[in-house]
């Protein structure tokens, strides 16, 4: 799944709703605009969270919730002039890793 969230000050528990009820295996989200005053740090039960707030300035912000059974790790971005993140899942049963991001 993927959406703009144009700010979640009050959609948390919508997402997690959506979430949990379609079982989608990566939720991405832009334009989190998620500040110091929020303590988003746990994710949806089931998913682990990855989380890139934007540096400097307001609004932006880059989240990737990948569910917990599938191996997932964040790689390191050395551009920070872009807003963006990347996640490899370990692929199963000799199969390719993926690579997902989220810009």
């Amino acid at each position: 799944m993927y959406t703009n969230a144009q700010s979640m000050d009050h959609k948390q528990e919508e997402l997690e709703a959506i979430g949990q009820q379609e079982s989608y295996d990566i939720v991405a989200i832009t334009e989190m605009r998620w500040d110091d005053s929020h303590d988003w740090s746990a994710a949806m039960g089931g998913y682990r969270l990855f989380r890139r707030d934007r540096q400097g300035g307001k609004g932006g912000g880059v989240d990737l919730y990948v569910r917990e059974s599938l191996g997932s790790v964040e790689l390191e971005v050395s551009n920070d002039t872009v807003e963006c993140m990347w996640i490899k899942i370990r692929g199963k049963a000799n199969k390719a890793d993926i690579l997902v991001g989220d810009c």
